[in-house]
């Protein structure tokens, strides 16, 4: 689905930098309690000021499925990322009308209660898309600058029917490319590790942290060839 999203984005200004630096998706956030949390209206105008090849992804914490879809259309969403703790049967619901990203906010190292939602998912007639994992905090929703439990999340198994997972976590151009080799991921997602402010984001960091993503990226495809 992409491999590199700049999340949290709330102004074109910040839009245009992710899409120039060469992220492939941008993430715009809709939880009111959220410092990056932007309207409808604000959404579609970045979402409409990006190249169509770079994906406008919704992060949604526990919304019904009917709120979803009239977010997707008012705010021109290529697909909605759940955040929360929305049930199986509802994320299924949903992705058969909408790209669904569902994450997982790691409390410990037990991969287990994520592969029973994946199976409860898949048995409620999911369309399967990529996981995203994320760092736990008991009242925050993401874009914490925490770093998720790596060693869980090696533990999850990406082969059979399972699908490929996206990394989040306190990720910064510092610490993505060793993340990457650790873990293996399809993709990555930062917020607050490329901001000079909560919602703001750093026009050198950015590009620092884009850049060294994709030179990772690189490296683990050589070194699989």
């Amino acid at each position: 689905m992409f491999r590199i999203k700049i999340c949290g984005v709330t102004t074109v200004e910040d839009a245009i930098l992710a899409a120039e630096a060469g992220a492939d998706a941008i993430g715009l956030n809709f939880y009111p309690r959220s410092p990056r949390c932007i309207s409808p209206a604000a959404a579609r105008r970045i979402a409409e000021s990006i190249p169509g090849g770079v994906l406008r992804v919704g992060v949604l914490v526990n919304p019904t499925e009917q709120d979803a879809l009239d977010l997707v259309a008012a705010a021109a969403l290529d697909a909605v990322q759940l955040h929360g703790d929305e049930p199986p049967g509802l994320a299924a619901c949903l992705s058969r009308s909408v790209p669904v990203i569902k994450v997982f906010r790691m409390a410990s190292e037990d991969i287990l209660p994520v592969v029973r939602y994946l199976e409860q998912f898949r048995e409620s007639g999911g369309v399967l898309r990529p996981v995203l994992f994320d760092a736990y905090h008991p009242s925050q929703f993401g874009g914490i600058g925490k770093t998720a439990n790596w060693a869980a999340i090696q533990a999850y198994p990406t082969e059979q029917w399972h699908p490929p997972f996206i990394l989040a976590g306190g990720l910064t151009a510092e610490n993505v490319a060793a993340a990457i080799h650790a873990v293996s991921p399809a993709g990555v997602d930062t917020a607050s590790g490329v901001e000079q402010s909560p919602g703001r984001k750093d026009p050198e960091r950015v590009v620092e942290f884009v850049r060294a993503a994709k030179q990772a990226f690189d490296a683990v495809r050589r070194d699989r060839t």
